[in-house]
């Protein structure tokens, strides 16, 4: 909601705060302050100048270089491209430092080689409304020097975000309430005629669920114009059109004490005004030229002869509104029940000023006051006659009781800070007042004060909770498995979002088709996944047995998004019926990662290039980097490449790449890898402080071994016999060729070629090359003996 402070002022003394000062003192009192907007002329260094001389510039066509007086002793020299104006026309000049509307701050510089020693300004450029194209004229009679703030009324503007418990702050005179609670200071009592005379004639309520309460007041005679200033300013001040002055005097009532209201042509009326429910399958077109079905739960404000006139607290209907040949009028103010008026918003995607008031519960005292206040307004500002008499249907709800403020538990809960007297003034402010049996009487405008708690929360709310001391200091917890837990966790996402991975959160339920995509540590068999009984959608008919489906769904809408590299990552919870279906169901938390697309950003010093399985495999080797991590082939159906991922030769995960087939329905132009990793086993491999090895003080030397091995050997074979190597030299291997002829002309079909660099060390000193070739002859001889392979 916008609340402008100038309208504000009229009902609270707000003199001496800033803007700032108003901010923190509502923040701090619950109600949140999103932002807040300077309307008019902010900056003192904007003031009034008068052109002296206006000579053309001599290396530019549109341009004329200036001498203006702007009340400094001298003349000052600035170039501008205006055409509205002539020599002794007084006009705002920002002098160097001015701050514009935007941010933007006004400094010396040359224009096509003339120096400009500021800027001479449009209405719009200093933040107000552009009446002509060109500078804005100031009146004749304006002192040269004077701030030209001083001669335009400025305001602020508050952007408040109101919780859906404090419907009576959604005024600015429910705001002022507040404020002069807040500030102690007095608020100015609104001046509301009474009207006393009711007649049951004119209006019936057949759907009281809906409607508990309903009056109309006809005005005869009125003329239909544009408002006064006045009205216009306070409605744009908030960022309101005006329309006429019968409409803006609704939105000004509504904005005003919060009660919204509706004005029906009455010649546009036939007979009694009906409340009652919408039948089935009833159109009704409203204000916005859109028809919409209805049913039976909205409630429809009808005339006699059944045309549905208005939809009831959402919006009037356009055969029924106030247009300029308009004479008489109906005015409506009642009170909506919130549910009902909800229900029907969110489903019709109507939404209005007085809907959203309606569904969070307006004041049902101020339905008569509102009523009152927009008949004063009328008859003074667009004539007519109003009749004596207010058509009333049913009754104001009460909403509210007396409730009982135990004085104990308030000691009790504040530390007794907060003197007694002291918790009844605050109260009283707030507007309660005490009974004489000690309850206190809430007024009808709080209804969401029930209990003693309410009243406690309001008494700390005002007086500050920084006014209540401590009792307790945070007391020590000692670390348990969950806090291991999260904080593993943790370093995960942060090492993964350093690895340019984005986390993703999908949701637990996917459909039948998306089980193909799921990758489980253990594959699944007939009957391990977990079905909803009655699910909302087709989409949502299967508990989540993998991370990997959520993820190819989000690479999908990615890449139909023009992504180029996808990097995604989802720690979360799976489930399964392990055994078949004649188990309990399990539940387990595991990572999910997906990797494609490009592997480097592009740049001119990169080349594209394709994330691999060797890149996912690198980003999970550095999630366990103390840790040695093999792919051991393990296929899986449904999958191009499938392979467990160990690490210290236990189970870690599990590894595929997406079938060309499923990479070609994603739309993806590269390769899809995607991995699901046990989160219990990796949590303990990232958990705990890790060790520092020390630099190798000698150095080292390598020699390179090609093997001949059947083309079915994997490669995590030949790793496992050289991690059983007992050569204390050998520090570490790499494999770096692969050779295979399919043709069997430069070696046999079924055979293949793999190059290794084996690295060797000392801790202790400088090798020598014999036994460097020891060792190796050592290494050499446990993979020939090992496995089927012959050195080459």
């Amino acid at each position: 909601m916008n609340v402008s402070l100038n309208w504000l002022a009229t009902h609270v003394d707000l003199k001496g705060k800033t803007p700032e000062e108003l901010d923190r003192l509502l923040t701090f009192a619950g109600v949140e302050v999103e932002g807040i907007e300077v309307k008019g002329v902010a900056s003192d260094k904007i003031v009034v100048a008068q052109i002296m001389e206006a000579v053309q510039h001599p290396d530019a066509e549109k341009l004329k270089v200036t001498q203006v007086d702007a009340g400094e002793g001298q003349l000052r020299q600035i170039v501008c491209g205006a055409k509205n104006y002539k020599v002794g026309d007084k006009v705002p000049c920002c002098l160097p430092g001015a701050v514009l509307p935007g941010g933007f701050t006004i400094g010396e510089a040359k224009m096509r080689g003339v120096e400009s020693k500021g800027m001479l300004a449009s209405a719009s450029e200093i933040g107000l409304v552009d009446a002509v194209d060109g500078l804005l004229i100031l009146p004749e009679d304006s002192p040269i020097g004077r701030p030209v703030k001083e001669l335009f009324e400025s305001d602020v503007l508050l952007e408040v975000e109101v919780t859906p418990n404090r419907p009576d702050l959604l005024s600015h005179h429910g705001m002022a309430r507040e404020m002069a609670t807040l500030l102690e200071v007095p608020l100015a009592p609104l001046e509301i005629p009474a009207r006393e005379g009711f007649t049951a004639d004119g209006v019936r309520i057949e759907s009281p669920e809906a409607c508990p309460f309903y009056t109309a007041v006809r005005i005869s005679g009125v003329k239909i114009a544009p408002s006064p200033a006045w009205l216009q300013e306070r409605l744009e001040a908030i960022g309101l059109k005006p329309i006429n002055n019968v409409v803006d005097i609704t939105n000004f009532v509504l904005h005003e004490i919060g009660q919204p209201l509706h004005a029906f042509d009455a010649a546009k009326v036939s007979g009694a005004l009906v409340i009652r429910a919408a039948r089935e399958g009833e159109e009704f077109l409203a204000l916005d030229g859109q028809t919409y079905p209805l049913l039976a739960e909205d409630c429809v404000i009808s005339d006699e002869a059944g045309s549905a006139l208005a939809l009831g607290g959402v919006m009037g209907g356009a055969d029924s509104g106030v247009s300029d040949g308009t004479t008489d009028i109906l005015l409506e103010s009642a009170y909506f029940t919130p549910s009902r008026i909800r229900r029907t918003s969110r489903r019709t995607a109507l939404s209005s000023d007085s809907s959203y008031r309606f569904e969070r519960g307006v004041n049902p005292d101020g339905v008569l006051a509102g009523s009152a206040l927009a008949v004063k307004l009328i008859t003074e500002i667009a004539g007519g006659t109003a009749e004596s008499v207010t058509m009333k249907a049913g009754e104001a709800p009460v909403l509210t009781q007396p409730v009982a403020l135990d004085l104990a538990k308030l000691d009790q809960l504040t530390g007794a800070s907060i003197p007694h007297d002291e918790a009844a003034t605050i109260l009283t402010r707030l507007g309660l007042s005490k009974s004489a049996d000690g309850t206190w009487a809430v007024p009808s405008f709080r209804a969401d004060l029930q209990r003693h708690i309410d009243l406690v929360e309001e008494i700390v709310r005002v007086k500050g909770l920084d006014a209540v001391p401590s009792r307790l200091r945070g007391t020590f917890v000692p670390s348990s498995a969950v806090d291991a837990a999260y904080d593993a966790d943790m370093r995960i996402r942060e090492r993964l979002a350093a690895l340019g991975f984005h986390e993703c959160q999908t949701i637990k339920l996917i459909s039948d088709a998306q089980v193909t995509d799921a990758l489980p540590l253990k594959p699944l068999l007939p009957g391990d996944t977990i079905r909803v009984s009655l699910p909302l959608s087709e989409d949502h008919a299967v508990m989540r047995p993998s991370l990997i489906p959520g993820l190819v769904a989000s690479a999908a809408r990615n890449i139909r998004q023009n992504a180029k590299a996808l990097r995604f990552f989802e720690i979360g919870r799976v489930f399964r019926n392990a055994g078949g279906g004649k188990a309990k169901d399990l539940e387990s938390d595991s990572l999910g990662l997906l990797l494609s697309g490009h592997s480097l950003p592009a740049g001119w010093a990169t080349t594209e290039s394709a994330a691999d399985l060797y890149d996912l495999k690198a980003i999970v080797s550095a999630l366990v980097p103390t840790a040695v991590l093999q792919l051991v082939p393990r296929p899986r159906d449904g999958f191009a490449l499938a392979a467990d991922i160990q690490a210290d030769g236990q189970n870690l995960g599990t590894f595929a790449m997406l079938l060309p087939s499923r990479q070609r329905a994603l739309d993806a132009s590269t390769p899809v890898f995607i991995a699901e990793l046990d989160l219990p086993k990796l949590r303990k491999f990232v958990a705990g402080s890790r060790e520092i090895a020390e630099l190798p003080q000698y150095p080292g030397s390598s020699r390179d071994l090609a093997l001949e091995a059947p083309a079915a050997l994997a490669n995590v074979e030949i790793e496992r016999v050289l991690a059983k190597v007992k050569e204390p030299l050998l520090t570490g291997f790499e494999c770096f060729d692969v050779f295979s002829d399919a043709t069997g002309q430069k070696l046999a079909a079924d055979r293949k070629s793999i190059a290794y660099r084996m690295q060797y060390r000392a801790a202790d000193r400088t090798l020598k090359a014999e036994e460097v070739d020891a060792a190796h002859k050592s290494v050499v001889a446990a993979l020939t003996g090992g496995l089927p392979v012959t050195q080459r």
